[in-house]
């Protein structure tokens, strides 16, 4: 069989519909293949950089195997910072990379750079030697994309061996299975922990989303009596909001009543996180001595925090065993989970009254929890980085465990729309909405072309605050340059005229009420729409206005 053909038919067979990616004259024999099929397809995105972020967007909000195809070199290398993201997240990629020949390898051939380049941020990296064993391959790098924890993992194929027609062999079947069960005496030992405590808290993070244990978390939640505090990646594994477990999302910016509610509480339940140095500030944040750690990594165990019981579990079985075992037992805590979780969101949201303006430039509390009104509740937003989400992660409402899409440990900027043209690919009869800062939509602005090329209906919201505002104030407060340093006021950007001029629909909404009723027209829409948002420079960030007692 052609070797191209045998690897698009490697794919359909493993149910992926969509290849993110930049055709080049090395991917051209990819294309053909996939052109003679109505079983999946190309998307081309503006960059390599934005077709790993597509990819990433498309498997975070449907828990499915996504796909990626680029050129050797260059454009192996631009893509590597959305591989690097998926890798720290833990998101399924299968990304195609056109390698150099393997007889001039080594010789300097148009864009070849050594495979071993990129081990360091994927899941695996390994390179296709005999053409007759591409589809053995693919198969065993799917398998381990999608084994739990997982991952992006690599595949170089030499340009030649694409346009061969040779005798593929057969590959075997898989098991995307990692660790089987769980040790009933760590789950005993951690429920005799959690049992005998009054007060205590749960931490949840992306693993718990990764394993759909999201029922699994409610329940244990209800039967321990323990809020819940999620992670960056963890945010919407339950919803937010009133009436809910969720008391806040660890982060830098984090209110000292979500930190106080996770260091006073006599035991603590960490499950689906590795308590990475993002989340927790470096390890400073306090947690309880008694501490129940379930993680999929054993590497996590012991990192920043010395657990009571560690559990090398995924995280649906752990919470099902837990919950077994629980059973059995009395629960010393009482039922007030709900309102100790509303009290610390309650302390939230006073910390930032004073922030909820309706005469613009809006400040990003504003300006988000408008945008949150006007959206329904199902709608899947995509949240690129900056200073804007620091404060979402405080007052945006994540709706559900695929919902809400944002960069973990990585935190690179310009994800938010090309995550949603990937979301929007994987979820075509659900609304999308990205939220991106003026900063990180320059990083990826050509990707609104894609969205109108494509056809792809979502809408972006841009805060434009014309300035990269973290960095301007930490240059400002800490090392004597001037306020604005790296703002660009007398230099503006019009979004509307620049998205109008890539195809797309746009419009300017300045307060709330504006925001709420164009955002609302905009998801009715059937074509990619751009709302610029004006937001304040000048504001306060997050992380130090949620810290001063002072605002109270």
């Amino acid at each position: 069989m052609d070797v191209s053909r045998g690897v698009i038919e490697r794919l359909v067979e493993n149910d992926v519909d969509t290849v993110f990616g930049v055709p080049g004259t090395q991917t051209l024999p990819l294309n053909e293949a996939i052109e003679t099929r109505d079983d999946i397809r190309f998307v081309m995105a503006r960059h390599e950089t934005a077709v790993s972020h597509q990819a990433w967007g498309y498997a975070e909000t449907s828990g499915r195997l996504a796909a990626t195809a680029v050129v050797p070199g260059p454009g192996d290398m631009n893509a590597m910072n959305g591989l690097k993201n998926a890798f720290n997240d833990c998101t399924p990629i299968l990304h195609l990379a056109v390698e150099t020949e393997p007889e001039i390898r080594g010789g300097d051939g148009i864009h070849e750079t050594p495979p071993d380049t990129y081990d360091t941020v994927v899941k695996d990296n390994v390179l296709v030697e005999h053409p007759e064993s591409t589809a053995v391959v693919l198969e065993e790098a799917i398998a381990t994309a999608e084994t739990p924890p997982k991952g992006p993992v690599r595949v170089g194929i030499p340009k030649n061996f694409l346009t061969m027609d040779v005798s593929l062999a057969t590959p075997a079947t898989y098991s995307c299975e990692s660790v089987a069960g769980v040790a009933d005496a760590d789950i005993t030992a951690a429920a005799e922990v959690l049992a005998a405590a009054e007060q205590p808290v749960i931490v949840a993070g992306g693993g718990v989303r990764a394993a759909g244990a999201s029922d699994e978390l409610r329940r244990i939640a209800d039967r321990l009596g323990a809020p819940v505090v999620t992670t960056y990646k963890g945010k919407g594994v339950l919803p937010d909001g009133p009436d809910g477990y969720v008391a806040g999302t660890l982060a830098g910016s984090a209110a000292p009543e979500l930190l106080a509610c996770l260091a006073d509480a006599d035991a603590a339940l960490a499950v689906g996180t590795d308590f990475d140095a993002v989340a927790t500030r470096a390890w400073s944040v306090d947690v309880p001595d008694s501490l129940i750690h379930v993680t999929l990594e054993p590497d996590d165990l012991g990192t920043g925090y010395e657990p009571t019981v560690g559990i090398v579990a995924d995280a649906a079985v752990a919470l099902s065993a837990l919950e077994s075992a629980l059973d059995d037992r009395t629960v010393a805590a009482g039922d007030d989970a709900v309102e100790r979780a509303s009290e610390v969101r309650q302390a939230t949201s006073d910390r930032v009254a004073d922030l909820r303006l309706s005469s613009p430039p809006l400040p990003s509390v504003s300006a988000l929890e408008a945008v949150r009104e006007a959206i329904p509740q199902e709608t899947i937003v995509t949240v690129d980085a900056g200073g804007f989400r620091v404060w979402g992660l405080n007052v945006f409402e994540a709706a559900g465990p695929r919902s809400y899409v944002n960069p973990g440990s990585w935190a690179t900027m310009g994800t938010g729309l090309p995550s949603g043209i990937g979301a929007q690919f994987a979820n075509p009869d659900d609304d999308v909405v990205v939220l991106t800062g003026d900063g990180g939509l320059m990083m990826c602005v050509h990707e609104l072309h894609t969205a109108v090329a494509e056809d792809v209906p979502l809408t972006v919201v841009v805060f434009v605050n014309e300035d990269y505002a973290i960095i301007s104030d930490d240059a400002d407060r800490n090392y004597g340059l001037e306020a604005g340093e790296y703002g660009w006021p007398g230099e503006p950007i019009d979004f509307v005229a620049l998205a109008e001029s890539l195809g797309l629909r746009a419009a300017r909404a300045a307060t709330p009420a504006e925001i709420q009723s164009r955002l609302a027209a905009a998801i009715d829409a059937d074509d990619p729409v751009v709302l610029a948002v004006p937001t304040d420079p000048s504001e306060p960030q997050a992380s130090d206005w949620m810290g001063d007692y002072s605002n109270n």
